[in-house]
């Protein structure tokens, strides 16, 4: 539900823009232990066609990140940095990032083996990096990897 409202309110502004808007990251995996943050995606064909958006998004909430570390994505927070409510991630849909992030979720969903694995490691990580955040998700990125080859292999 409250993924949903942000799409409703995200596809208000972006209509003529978002070819696309997916749920994606924990939160979109039924059974996956998740941080209450709704991470979703927006598909559009170039990333410079955000610019006009900045300003109407930061009207219900979402402050632009730029990550240098990231050329192939724009990223916008709801909520304070480091307690954020959601993450919005744009991409250029049908890229790669685009669909490395549905392969992901949807490989998760369909192979309960895989989805234990991965809950087993978000919580051994968490446990070891209870205040590192870029530590921990770097120490999830190999088994993300993995996940992806085999979805799209």
């Amino acid at each position: 539900m409250m993924y949903q409202n942000e799409k409703n309110k995200v596809e208000r502004i972006m209509a003529d823009k978002a070819i696309a808007i997916e749920h994606i990251g924990s939160t979109s995996v039924p059974g996956l232990t998740a941080k209450a943050v709704i991470d979703f995606m927006v598909g559009v064909r170039e990333l410079i066609e955000v610019e006009p958006y900045i300003e109407p998004l930061a009207q219900i909430g979402y402050e632009h990140v730029y990550h240098e570390a990231f050329p192939n994505r724009r990223f916008f927070r709801k909520g304070q940095w480091r307690a954020g409510t959601h993450h919005m991630h744009v991409y250029v849909y049908g890229s790669d990032e685009w669909n490395n992030q549905l392969a992901f979720r949807d490989y998760l969903i369909g192979h309960p083996e895989a989805l234990k694995e991965y809950d087993r490691l978000k919580k051994e990580l968490s446990l070891k990096y209870p205040h590192d955040r870029a530590t921990y998700t770097s120490a999830k990125h190999p088994f993300i990897t993995e996940i992806i080859q085999r979805a799209r292999g």
